[in-house]
């Protein structure tokens, strides 16, 4: 198991920009695909972005080009930068890890097992 902690979030206005991230510890945290999903209010959870131990990403089509998943290994930390933000984007976001030796990217929820309290993201109109 690894233990997830998000900072980050914020109140935004639209156009702008917000870097979340995402601090692991726990396990060998290279092990992990690192995922980033977001709920707003009244909806499902869905899938944002994951990234690969050697920086393969996946976005999901709402967010490409606007967003960029990357991560530190050495620092054992994700992050989300989240540009052109609209009101849309507002949710709270949580990061999740999935252990994958294979490193397969997978957007399912219930995929990833661990997962962070996530972090307010706002953006006013």
């Amino acid at each position: 198991q690894v233990q997830l902690i998000e900072s980050g979030g914020g109140l935004v206005q639209a156009g702008g920009s917000l870097r979340l991230s995402c601090a692991a510890s726990g396990r060998t945290f290279s092990n992990y695909v690192m995922a980033w999903f977001r709920q707003a209010p009244g909806r499902e959870r869905e899938f944002v972005a994951a990234i690969t131990r050697s920086g393969r990403t996946y976005y999901a089509d709402s967010v490409k080009g606007r967003f960029t998943i990357s991560r530190d290994n050495a620092k054992n930390t994700v992050y989300l930068q989240m540009n052109s933000l609209n009101p849309v984007d507002t949710a709270v976001y949580y990061c999740a890890a999935r252990l994958s030796i294979s490193q397969r990217i997978v957007t399912g929820r219930e995929e990833y097992a661990d997962w962070g309290q996530g972090t307010q993201v706002t953006v006013s109109s």
